[in-house]
């Protein structure tokens, strides 16, 4: 990914916490924006893995884990169309329609690296964590015959050390991510593996 800078920190209207599109509305936003099908399912796994760990991890109620599927499932939604203003565009398109600022500023963080906007809350530093590990957790159930069925986290840290598979993801990121948290890695795995397993 290019280095695409925001030269901002902050995102929305602060008049606006609180305000949410529906899952509906968010799934209708991502079908006018991102046919390519692979990438939506990557969000919608993210959305998934984000929205569980809001309920089991933080002790979220619906409104608060809503938010945090929300900003799992639109955080690369102007990637495919627009990939030299990937962020910008979706963030200028959810302050157009005065959603909550936590959110934007949500998808603005998950690669600090990139866009120059730092995780501040356990929100922001978990879509941090998500994003490339998922990614990667997913390609390697594509090319196990049972995919995601006996997948183990051990399986999955081997091959975090190799660096031929899968490429392209950045394990500089997963260790800056991991830095910011207090959970281990393993756990981390194992938790998206159960999480996004099903989601289709």
């Amino acid at each position: 990914m290019s280095i695409l800078q925001l030269d901002r920190n902050t995102f929305g209207d602060p008049a606006d916490a609180g305000k949410l599109m529906s899952i509906e509305e968010a799934h209708q936003l991502l079908a006018d924006w991102v046919p390519n099908e692979r990438l939506r399912l990557h969000m919608k796994q993210v959305a998934a893995v984000m929205k569980a760990w809001a309920l089991e991890k933080e002790g979220a109620d619906a409104t608060t884990a809503l938010k945090w599927e929300l900003a799992g499932l639109l955080h690369d939604a102007d990637w495919e169309k627009h990939p030299n203003d990937h962020c910008r565009m979706i963030i200028e398109e959810l302050e157009r329609r005065h959603i909550d600022p936590e959110v934007i500023h949500c998808i603005a963080s998950h690669g600090p690296r990139y866009f120059g906007v730092e995780p501040n809350n356990s929100m922001d530093k978990m879509i941090y964590m998500f994003d490339e590990l998922s990614g990667f957790i997913h390609a390697a159930a594509l090319i196990r015959p049972t995919r995601y069925d006996g997948m183990d986290a051990k399986s999955i840290l081997k091959k975090l050390k190799t660096p031929s598979f899968a490429a392209q993801v950045n394990r500089d990121d997963i260790t800056d991510a991991l830095s910011r948290i207090d959970t281990p890695l393993e756990e981390i795995i194992q938790f998206i593996i159960d999480h996004q397993k099903d989601v289709a």
